[in-house]
């Protein structure tokens, strides 16, 4: 009897691990406690986000340390008890010069990159697929564009008392004002293209995907686009970036990024029955042999 207890722990102790490093090989993001970098990317672009931020480190801190330090220079070597008669030099040639030419060479160097980062960002390449965003207080609607079968359906925020029965309790992988009733359901490494805007009599919102270095105004009237490709799977939270009424923190855009087979197989299912697809789709991702993470869960 005690050996059989003894092995029935071990094999829930492996069991455990296995689940935590199934969990921790996925990847998806959302916004964390004390979070002092940007979330990790998921997109061609974010990752050139990432670096480029990284990059302007290397400018920024020595400039700021410099000021720093000639602010403590000037303050104890020429205060008035050690100065009480004030220089009255004009001019200083090569301080001059320095003082132009620094600038004017770290402005070169964050130019570039920073042009080149831009013109990745708004040169929309070929896209797979077409997905439209319209914003409304305090919503998203999604619409498929292009297919025989045209999917098209709302995201509102969840709310905590309809948890149990779209089976999302876990916190984890289903944070607490982040977490929505339909996802925005994608396949991974295919470029999207996503048209954004906003109902004709709302008011202006923003479609803001972090992980995938996303922002872009949805105003009503016009049409705006830009594009993405996500390179990992999982579920991606973002919000609407712009101030839009009194319930602007509680619209929250949630993106699940799965393989084309397990795409498929959802728009399939999709265009006639959405609460089943996205049922079924769950449990291929969320169960203990599925792929489906937060990154929440990688940090214990």
């Amino acid at each position: 009897m005690g050996r059989n207890v003894v092995i029935n722990r071990a094999s829930a102790v492996w069991a455990a691990l296995l689940c935590l490093f199934c969990v921790s090989t996925a990847h998806a993001d959302q916004p964390r406690p004390w979070q002092m970098d940007l979330q990790a990317p998921a997109s061609p672009i974010m990752h050139q986000i990432l670096w480029f931020e990284h990059y302007t480190l290397w400018f920024i801190i020595p400039v700021t340390l410099l000021v720093l330090v000639l602010l403590i220079v000037v303050g104890v070597k020429f205060r008035a008890s050690r100065n009480p008669v004030a220089s009255r030099t004009s001019h200083n040639t090569v301080i001059e010069i320095v003082w132009t030419v620094a600038p004017v060479l770290i402005l070169f160097f964050l130019a570039i990159p920073s042009f080149n980062l831009l013109t990745n960002q708004l040169e929309l390449p070929d896209a797979d697929m077409t997905v439209k965003a319209t914003a409304t207080q305090w919503q998203w609607n999604y619409e498929y564009e292009g297919a025989a079968n045209p999917v098209a359906f709302d995201s509102y925020m969840l709310k905590d008392q309809d948890r149990a029965a779209a089976g999302k309790v876990d916190l984890g992988r289903y944070p607490r004002l982040l977490a929505v009733d339909n996802e925005l359901v994608l396949p991974i490494n295919k470029t999207v293209r996503v048209l954004v805007t906003a109902a004709p009599t709302d008011v202006i919102h923003a479609f803001a995907m972090p992980a995938f270095g996303v922002k872009i105004d949805a105003v009503p009237g016009r049409l705006n686009e830009t594009w993405f490709k996500a390179d990992k799977e999982g579920m991606f939270y973002g919000q609407c970036s712009e101030l839009c009424g009194k319930d602007h923190s509680f619209m929250p855009i949630a993106i699940r990024v799965v393989s084309q087979e397990k795409y498929d197989a959802w728009f399939a299912q999709a265009a006639t029955d959405l609460t089943g697809a996205n049922k079924a789709l769950m449990a291929s991702t969320d169960g203990p042999a599925g792929n489906l993470a937060v990154a929440a869960n990688d940090i214990k």
